[in-house]
């Protein structure tokens, strides 16, 4: 697998595919393979005539791993993938995040918007910008040092991920730790790319997206029927929409 690096790190990432570009993030715990990958999302989009680019955010996958949450915040996130596009001399792509992915997704679109044509963001909501959710809680389930000493359901359902697959949990929990800040309202203002919002009607981490569309200025949300956080990445609904909406942007 060919690697980049940003800012002295190694990553990990994968091009596949011809037309116009599409950045794909991931999310927590997740990794390139398991968040686009298995679900379809490279096939899906590499049939849809589009360039598929994706990689392993630090902490994750096949890339560098720190132990320190300043190493996580968005900003630093937000710029390995403004590197790897340096990497590969793509001007500008349409960039689809989920849940963490979609933060780092948002947050490139405000550090480097000459960069980003479009924007997909899923398994977020209104939280982008109030924050709310368990961090700690989570970075805790974590460390434990079993997952029978996990009893809260958010932190046991991510160290389960975790667990699954594969992962290195230390870092995982430094990168809790630090890449839970907000993203100021009038910022989302100022992102004037198309956007398309989707969360799982199920989702108990993702809350209020049709708040949050309210505070871009050109936004649309998809409702993805009777899916949680978890499994909502892959549903067709899902991936119909992105599709559709990057037809229109074309």
């Amino acid at each position: 697998m060919p690697h980049f690096f940003s800012d002295g790190h190694e990553l990990a990432y994968q091009d596949e595919g011809s037309g116009d570009p599409i950045l794909l993030i991931h999310g927590f715990a997740s990794n390139r393979t398991i968040n686009w990958v298995y679900p379809g999302w490279v096939e899906t989009l590499v049939k849809a005539g589009r360039r598929v680019i994706a990689f392993d955010n630090r902490g994750h996958g096949e890339s560098a791993k720190f132990y320190d949450p300043e190493e996580y915040r968005l900003s630093s996130m937000a710029e390995d993938a403004r590197a790897l596009l340096d990497h590969l001399s793509v001007e500008r792509a349409d960039v689809m995040g989920y849940s963490m992915g979609a933060r780092i997704s948002t947050v490139l679109a405000i550090r480097h918007p000459d960069r980003v044509r479009s924007l997909v963001l899923g398994g977020v909501g209104q939280n982008l910008v109030t924050g709310g959710g368990s961090p700690e809680t989570i970075a805790a389930a974590l460390e434990a040092p079993t997952l029978a000493e996990v009893s809260d359901p958010t932190g046991r359902a991510f160290r389960q991920f975790a667990e699954q697959t594969k992962s290195d949990r230390k870092a995982l929990a430094a990168c809790m730790r630090g890449f839970r800040q907000t993203i100021a309202a009038e910022d989302l203002g100022r992102v004037f790319q198309p956007v398309l919002i989707a969360v799982g009607t199920r989702d108990k981490i993702a809350t209020a997206p049709h708040e949050l569309a309210k505070l871009f200025p050109n936004a649309s949300v998809v409702d993805i029927p009777n899916r949680d956080h978890m499994v909502a990445v892959g549903d067709l609904v899902f991936k119909k929409a992105v599709v559709e909406f990057l037809t229109r942007r074309m």
